[in-house]
């Protein structure tokens, strides 16, 4: 798993129990996935589809670091497929797991549209090809 994205819990991120608000971490996933998505389907359209149980597992507090980390499963012909680990930096004790995320690609009318990508990309390969 590749951890892409540090995040500070700040005031403004926390539950009235003083820890981080499960939604906003939640915002925070669904904005990496679908960055990663772009970048990997070389397309600004992309949604969200799809979410599996999601596994709260400890909690972070003001101060704490967090990092997102992200492994994709499976390229499908209109989708792309990940799981997502959340951890604290600083300890690496795991605060959340997503066993599944689908991501899917949108054509111009907004509708499903192939993407024809069928492995992990890395911007630097593809500026090296041109």
């Amino acid at each position: 798993m590749r951890f892409h994205t540090r995040k500070w819990v700040k005031p403004e991120d926390l539950n009235p129990n003083q820890t981080l608000f499960g939604g906003q971490l939640l915002a925070w996933i669904d904005e990496e996935v679908a960055l990663y998505t772009v970048i990997q389907l070389e397309n600004s359209r992309v949604v969200t589809k799809y979410m599996s149980e999601i596994n709260f597992m400890a909690s972070a507090k003001q101060g704490d670091i967090i990092e997102i980390g992200i492994e994709v499963l499976k390229f499908g012909n209109t989708s792309l497929s990940m799981k997502c680990e959340v951890r604290n930096k600083m300890t690496r004790g795991t605060i959340l797991t997503v066993d599944k995320i689908i991501m899917v690609n949108l054509g111009e009318d907004g509708k499903p549209a192939p993407h024809g990508k069928t492995k992990i990309e890395f911007v630097k390969d593809r500026l090296e090809d041109k």
